[in-house]
């Protein structure tokens, strides 16, 4: 993926879930194979083959004998499309996203949008869920009280 400087993850901070460090190869060095990126990744091939068919991936690079070879920087890529999976962005909008990113530094004003956009969606599923999970307490609570009320009455 060509990205422009700055542009990235934040996977070498920790905000991004990716394979783990210890697991991932030194630059350079970093060709991973499709099973090696299933593995490491939890999605399957036949997903990260369509990424790359959409054009979610960048193109990959081959092998002499046409395998696919994952650099570090496919699977940073690969934990930011995994955080906005779990953001219930649409796959339209990941890919209009990642041909932003391809497409470079003038697409800054775009690429804030959709995630600024992204965000206010997320920040309401959040407070969505706060209610929901306060409705869970409540009941919870019942049920806990009304199961001590019963033993007690049992216990007489």
């Amino acid at each position: 993926m060509t990205e422009t400087t700055g542009e990235g993850t934040g996977a070498g901070t920790g905000t991004c879930a990716g394979p783990p460090q210890g697991d991932r190869r030194p630059d350079g060095a970093d060709r991973y194979t499709i099973s090696e990126v299933a593995a490491l990744t939890g999605l399957s091939a036949h997903t990260l083959r369509w990424y790359e068919r959409i054009g979610l991936m960048p193109h990959i690079d081959r092998s002499h004998t046409g395998q696919r070879r994952y650099s570090n920087r496919d699977l940073d890529w690969l934990a930011l499309v995994g955080k906005l999976r779990l953001t219930g962005m649409p796959v339209a909008d990941m890919v209009r996203y990642a041909e932003m990113v391809r497409e470079g530094d003038h697409t800054y004003a775009d690429r804030f949008d959709l995630l600024k956009a992204t965000r206010e969606d997320v920040v309401a599923r959040i407070a969505e869920l706060q209610g929901t999970l306060a409705v869970l307490d409540r009941k919870i609570s019942f049920y806990a009280d009304a199961g001590r009320a019963l033993a007690s009455e049992r216990s007489r």
